[in-house]
């Protein structure tokens, strides 16, 4: 039996012993996707009645970390509307491309279909305060970058981090694409832009590994080109929610 295989055999069994209610369950993550390890957990999705309500549990089954995404089948197309404005669509995902492991009565089917539908459609465009509230933020993490010196390793360490994420986000919003994070970023990030996705990365590793940011500082130039560049002064911003309370 191969790895998958036997993760396909362990998800049933949890979903069969702790959730006998269940409408339906799928099988995602790097194991579903084929780059598990032997540290991997099971990323599984639930479907429950419509009284159970939505949630996200992390469990130990058979001496394996199980992540639950546990959701009411008639909550799902609200809820996958707030997953797809996220621009990360992380249970989308699970059930747009997860490996079915139990559908007594249809709903995963279902469920997967409108799941495929929304993630066809791609995250939604930026308004015009979000790309200027990303250049401005872009533009102030990479100056900083610049400006801190190489032996302020700490402080140069994070700023790049910063750097990278902020530099994801409107890259992969550039192109419509999805975007994520932790070992997702780097993956959808190349996925979106090959080119000057893989500079930006080489251009983090750089200040990771010798203390240099110039190969980073040139792939956030070529990106604040692309969405109209650098912003520094003539910036704006009113705190609505502030303003609205009163105070």
């Amino acid at each position: 039996m191969s790895d998958q295989e036997a993760a396909l055999a362990q998800a049933g069994r949890l979903v069969g012993e702790l959730f006998p209610q269940a409408l339906g369950a799928v099988l995602a993550g790097s194991v579903a996707y084929g780059r598990s390890t032997s540290t991997s957990d099971l990323d599984i999705g639930i479907l429950f009645p419509d009284s159970a309500g939505s949630g996200r549990e992390v469990i130990r089954h058979e001496g394996r970390l199980a992540e639950l995404f546990l959701n009411s089948v008639g909550e799902l197309p609200k809820f996958f509307e707030w997953d797809r404005a996220r621009r990360r669509a992380t249970v989308l995902f699970v059930y747009a491309q997860g490996i079915t492991l139990t559908d007594p009565y249809g709903h995963v089917a279902r469920t997967r279909q409108l799941a495929e539908e929304v993630v066809a459609q791609g995250p939604p465009a930026l308004t015009a305060e979000q790309w200027r509230h990303g250049r401005y933020v872009l533009t102030c993490y990479i100056d900083d970058l610049i400006d801190t010196p190489r032996t302020s390793r700490h402080e140069q360490l994070v700023i790049a981090d910063h750097v990278l994420r902020e530099a994801a986000g409107l890259v992969t919003a550039h192109h419509g694409a999805w975007t994520g994070i932790g070992k997702w970023l780097p993956r959808r990030l190349v996925a979106a832009d090959p080119d000057l996705g893989t500079a930006l990365l080489n251009g983090y590793q750089a200040v990771a590994e010798r203390a240099d940011p110039t190969p980073l500082t040139v792939a956030v130039k070529e990106l604040l080109d692309l969405i109209g560049g650098p912003l520094r002064e003539g910036y704006s911003h009113r705190w609505q929610a502030y303003e609205a309370s009163g105070t």
